[in-house]
């Protein structure tokens, strides 16, 4: 019998509590053994909820418990949790997380631990909800050399940016509406400011390299600044406005990444991703092109996946699995000096003052609904270029998106 504690019972506490319960013939199968939840830890009380008897409120009594043999983390945040964690680890008990915060800050750390414990640290569910993206780039894309990972990583925001879209709604009347969903917590910061992509493409990405990507070095744009007049040009253009994380190899030692809103040409499978699904491309130098799809949050998606590397870790209590992520901390690229195209809005200007400034423009949209205004698509030059280059329309900018195709 392998005992698991649970930290937390809120959404993703509960699912997890919910998986093992309502699968557990198929769980115990597959990990050879039963899987037990001895305890679940969490401050408040749950009056007739079955969950009452495994129900402790000091973590003491786990980590004290040598028949405990694998910890749950899914409290969130990187206080607690993290001493939790930590700790858990050290007293020889794997440790099985979604909390992608935990994972970006203290990833290379914990993972230390558990290699000199002979133990393991996993966090299938902390990318991609239920998506296996974690156990495909550390194992099933162990022959490739990955050189690109790019992916909608958060749904709250693909759910906001496809509802803007489709029906011309402007950014705070679709962010209430996702927040009365239960889409968007009541403070969004961390998924509308890029946040949560942020830490998603940062694990992605020290997975992928084999390199500690600290996500605070990553450039971050949100979607607050995205309107309603975005979108038309958008639709005019046959393209969709998608938040994205993405990072790139270029040479040897040499990478960038970055998570922004970029305008998704129709030729690009993220085109149709919408809704609060989320998706993942990554592309290796034998396998070429991959995408992972699927339901990127949730209580039982991401359940789901902490009980699935609650399996794994039952499999290999007492060894650790390998994983391509060293304490070797990636160099990123300058951003200025990353390459790409670039839509850019203006008002009062002339086509010939645009060409002035950023030579023959590769597209030039004028949106019947917005007579006062018109767009125009970049050459690719590097970030830095463009800014240069877009002093000379001074204030007459109305705004500026990335390109995709």
């Amino acid at each position: 019998m392998i005992n698991i504690a649970v930290l937390g019972y809120g959404t993703v506490g509960s699912g997890v509590v919910e998986v093992i319960r309502t699968n557990h013939e198929t769980i115990n199968k597959r990990a050879g053994e039963e899987i037990k939840i001895k305890y679940v830890l969490d401050l408040r009380d749950f009056p007739g909820d079955p969950v009452e008897e495994v129900l402790v409120h000091d973590f003491e009594q786990i980590v004290n418990d040598p028949e405990v043999d694998i910890v749950v983390e899914v409290m969130g945040g990187t206080g607690a949790a993290y001493n939790f964690a930590k700790r858990a680890l050290e007293a020889g008990k794997s440790v099985c997380t979604s909390n992608k915060a935990l994972v970006a800050k203290y990833g290379p750390e914990l993972m230390e631990i558990a290699k000199e414990k002979e133990i393991n640290f996993l966090f299938e569910a902390s990318c991609g909800g239920g998506i296996p993206i974690i156990r495909a780039v550390n194992s099933s894309l162990t022959a490739d050399v990955i050189d690109e990972v790019t992916g909608i990583l958060n749904g709250t925001t693909n759910y906001m940016l496809d509802k803007m879209n489709t029906e011309g709604a402007d950014f705070n009347t679709v962010l209430k509406e996702a927040q009365e969903k239960g889409y968007a917590e009541a403070d969004p910061t961390a998924d509308v400011e890029g946040q949560d992509a942020c830490r998603k493409i940062a694990i992605l990405s020290s997975l992928a390299y084999g390199r500690f990507l600290d996500f605070e070095k990553v450039y971050t744009e949100g979607i607050t600044k995205i309107t309603p007049e975005d979108m038309e040009y958008a639709r005019e253009m046959g393209r969709n406005i998608k938040l994205l994380g993405t990072s790139k190899r270029v040479g040897e030692d040499s990478f960038y990444a970055l998570v922004a809103p970029f305008l998704v040409g129709k030729n690009n499978p993220l085109h149709s991703v919408n809704g609060v699904f989320n998706s993942i491309f990554v592309h290796g130098n034998m396998l070429g092109d991959a995408m992972f799809y699927g339901s990127g949050a949730g209580k039982l998606p991401t359940a789901s996946a902490v009980v699935a590397d609650v399996v794994e870790a039952s499999r290999h209590l007492h060894d650790t699995i390998p994983v391509n992520w060293s304490n070797k901390e990636m160099t990123l690229m300058d951003p200025d000096s990353v390459e790409g195209r670039f839509f850019v809005r203006v008002k009062d200007t002339s086509l010939d003052e645009v060409d002035k400034a950023f030579g023959k423009v590769d597209a030039v949209i004028e949106p019947d609904a917005l007579p006062e205004e018109f767009g125009f698509i970049t050459g690719l030059m590097t970030q830095g270029e463009y800014k240069e280059r877009v002093k000379a329309l001074g204030d007459n900018v109305l705004g500026m998106i990335r390109v995709k195709d």
